[in-house]
């Protein structure tokens, strides 16, 4: 690949599995944007596993970011990139150093967070340049998301063959974007024998899907898992439970809603609008995590305590504020613990918090996060596997929220060295709280260990060592997992739901 600048004419060109493309280079970085992993999941390949991209003639300019997939509004949220929108949205990006040497460079692929229903690798959040100038190159992905992503109906059964694989497409277009890159990552200076993903929020969880996909095993060597919970439980895809509907059964009622006949064919669902399908916007929790037997066999949670997980090294971690506006009384995908707990629950563990408003503002977080990232943990550390922990604590001054802490999702720009997107004024301490954590993240990337030199060491976690790396305004700190005693009890309640 060339790269000699941005003149015209001059632009940077390389050469993928599908056809050549020309990128633009900018401030020591060479990048290539919306570049098609699949072909477009539109018309009959709507509900379908992804399918190859044809090749092209010529070259492709790969200079602006495609469109996002489709999703409801936003609402502000920094991690979702510009429109257009559209169901041809199945694209990447890719940043890599201007200037290299021989060696291939370690790849880190980016799957982006927003419940499964929002969000993309589009936003300039996610811009990978500050950390390709680290040594790195970065890959941020879209997949499909909501209906169009996670989805099933008996319709659809009828009409897909015997064993194909159906429901979890968003699931099926990550795999996809990491068989490209194991095919074309040379194509950048990039090492298809050292790649890790990357996630933060349903993007955290979606890694650790990952980790026990069987066809996504060889595919990547390392992984993060930012804000991924751990104990949540899927819905199967035809098989009923009590108080779990399958997606059949959520299929078939979303269709009712929507007007469509009760005798619905495929072809009537692939005809209704994108549109249609985002309303009602389906639920994370109870309609976008789907067992369906083949692509994601059995829940998280289940695979790592039978050791079915990859035997990759992790890093797992929260901020210290994740939920801290959701009370345990609130409706909703996270809210109405109480209603699960006995009185001796909720009695322990209003005394471990110290009464009503620290139970109140800290449980749904540690229950929803903190727990399930520590038992997480400690099973892929028990297996041997080489595992760290942490929590991030950096808040800003100029932040606006009464939170207490880092809230869901704050580390983000820290992760990619791009505060500037944050919209408001960061200070010095933020500047070397970003430093650190790009610096962890792809040495982590580089070595399978995050630890390296004039940086605080970051104990690995596991066989009696609960040790953690706690990012604070004033630096890197190693110390004991913090809160263990109502830790401790939300592992007793949780073994006791099981």
């Amino acid at each position: 690949m060339t790269a000699q600048g941005a003149t015209p004419g001059d632009l940077p060109r390389t050469q993928v599995r599908e056809g050549a493309l020309v990128g633009r280079v900018a401030d020591g970085t060479v990048s290539f944007k919306a570049i098609p992993y699949a072909a477009p999941p539109v018309g009959v390949l709507r509900w379908r596993a992804p399918q190859p991209h044809g090749s092209w003639d010529g070259d492709r300019d790969a200079g602006e970011v495609g469109a996002i997939c489709i999703q409801p509004p936003s609402n502000g949220d920094p991690g979702v990139g510009p429109l257009p929108m559209s169901e041809d949205c199945l694209t990447l990006n890719v940043w890599t150093p201007q200037q290299r040497g021989p060696e291939p460079l370690p790849v880190m692929v980016w799957i982006h967070g927003g419940g499964y229903n929002n969000g993309s690798g589009t936003a300039g959040l996610y811009d990978g340049s500050n950390l390709a100038r680290l040594g790195v190159v970065v890959v941020t992905i879209n997949y499909r998301l909501g209906r169009l992503g996670f989805f099933d109906h008996p319709a659809l059964e009828a009409d897909r063959a015997r064993g194909e694989a159906a429901a979890n497409y968003g699931v099926m277009d990550q795999i996809a974007a990491l068989e490209w890159v194991r095919d074309n990552a040379v194509a950048f200076g990039g090492d298809p024998g050292n790649v890790t993903i990357f996630g933060e929020s349903a993007g955290g969880v979606a890694v650790t899907q990952l980790m026990i996909a069987p066809s996504a095993r060889g595919l990547f060597h390392r992984a993060v898992v930012q804000s991924g919970m751990g104990r949540q439980r899927s819905a199967e895809l035809a098989l009923d439970r009590p108080g779990r509907p399958s997606a059949q059964s959520l299929g078939r009622a979303w269709a009712r809603g929507a007007g469509l006949p009760a005798d619905a064919t495929a072809d009537d669902l692939r005809a209704a609008s994108a549109e249609r399908l985002l309303n009602p916007m389906p639920a994370f929790y109870s309609d976008n995590l789907i067992v369906d037997g083949a692509v994601l066999p059995e829940d998280v949670v289940e695979a790592f305590a039978a050791g079915r997980q990859a035997p990759v090294p992790l890093i797992l971690g929260t901020n210290s504020a994740e939920f801290w506006w959701i009370r345990p009384s609130d409706a909703g995908a996270y809210g109405r613990t109480d209603d699960a707990m006995t009185e001796a629950d909720h009695d322990a563990l209003l005394a471990a918090y110290g009464g009503p408003e620290g139970y109140d503002q800290h449980v749904v977080s540690d229950l929803v996060f903190n727990e399930p990232a520590r038992h997480l943990a400690r099973l892929h550390a028990a297996g041997g596997h080489p595992t760290w922990l942490y929590q991030f604590d950096v808040v800003p001054e100029s932040n606006p929220e009464p939170s207490g802490g880092a809230t869901h999702a704050s580390e983000r720009p820290y992760v990619f060295d791009n505060l500037h997107t944050v919209g408001r004024p960061m200070g010095a301490r933020d500047d070397r709280a970003a430093a650190a954590m790009a610096d962890y993240w792809t040495t982590f990337a580089a070595r399978g260990n995050p630890n390296g030199p004039g940086r605080p060491d970051w104990p690995e976690f596991g066989a009696g060592r609960d040790r953690l790396l706690e990012f604070t305004n004033d630096g890197p700190v190693a110390k004991p997992v913090p809160f263990t005693g109502r830790l401790d009890l939300i592992e007793r309640f949780y073994e006791r739901m099981r």
